[in-house]
């Protein structure tokens, strides 16, 4: 509906961005602490791509885990600088053009993350039947769906009229505190989003949950200790960045926004938005043999220099 009480109002050209207005005793801690986080992400990320690319035996087995490395250097680096920022210059504001260029690619890069976390997970589920041939067309689907969904939404809220309170409550330019800052009628961006969301993201958590289903069952069927333990080292590295990922969106996003559970909603999306590209690395791709070799051989050349 409309807003009517704004109609009269001036048009605001910025938002801002109130981010943990409740810790505001413990910026310099927050700041050094997400700088760290940051430091490391990037580290990480970036070290995996450079060992993908430089070892060639690394290329077939790791062609899923470099474009995630490459998506979450992309991801965080949509947020973190930005939060950095505000937290040492107490400069809270964004342009609406900002606001909504920032939603854009955090929108994209999180929708391609749901597209390439199903791809694995059903990879995974294949690798014990026969090999993955799909792989550069699941990789390529991966990243243009997301783009192509958030595409959408954006052009839809670059229509919207701001006129009112420019306060979002949050870290960063998410749609609903968005749009409920709106002067104008958000219906129609409501419906169209609740119903891309229902086709492409619900279907990739399904696909997901119903591959590792599969996954669990078959290695409860194995019939030896070992066999099973074996199995389940396989995915699950990959079943705790899923667990996280998906965990904390359903509870942002499912859950009712209330006050109460408003502040709650911004540490659970620090979940989704800082942990995972930092735990990715970490868990995932630097516990995989094959880079571990990898590593191992890059570390030797510079130190035999």
């Amino acid at each position: 509906m409309v807003n009517t009480k704004w109609r009269n109002q001036t048009s605001i050209t910025e938002f801002v961005l109130l981010g943990f207005r409740s810790f505001q005793e413990l910026k310099t801690p927050l700041f050094l602490l997400f700088l760290v986080i940051y430091i490391v992400t990037m580290a990480g990320n970036v070290l995996i791509i450079a060992l993908i690319l430089t070892d060639k035996n690394l290329h077939t087995p790791m062609y899923f885990l470099g474009n995630l490395s490459c998506l979450e250097t992309c991801y965080t680096s949509t947020i973190l600088p930005r939060m950095l920022a505000s937290l040492l210059t107490r400069d809270r504001t964004i342009s609406i053009a900002g606001c909504l260029v920032q939603y854009y690619f955090f929108g994209c890069l999180a929708g391609s993350e749901c597209y390439l976390l199903a791809a694995m997970s059903y990879d995974r589920y294949l690798a014990i039947c026969k090999p993955l041939h799909y792989t550069m067309m699941m990789n390529a689907v991966s990243w243009m769906s997301g783009f192509m969904i958030i595409t959408i939404v954006t052009c839809l809220m670059s229509q919207l009229h701001f006129c009112g309170p420019n306060e979002i409550n949050h870290f960063l330019c998410d749609f609903t505190p968005v749009i409920k800052l709106s002067c104008t009628d958000t219906s129609l961006i409501t419906l169209v989003t609740f119903i891309l969301s229902s086709i492409y993201t619900l279907p990739l958590f399904l696909l997901t949950l119903a591959s590792y289903i599969c996954i669990i069952s078959t290695i409860l069927r194995i019939p030896s200790t070992t066999g099973r333990r074996k199995a389940f080292s396989t995915c699950s590295s990959h079943l705790i960045v899923v667990t996280i990922y998906y965990g904390t969106l359903i509870i942002v996003y499912m859950f009712p926004d209330t006050d109460t559970l408003r502040d709650l909603n911004k540490v659970f999306s620090l979940f989704y938005t800082v942990l995972t590209p930092l735990v990715n690395p970490l868990i995932y791709s630097l516990r995989n043999k094959e880079v571990k070799v990898a590593l191992r051989k890059v570390i030797s050349n510079v130190w035999s220099l």
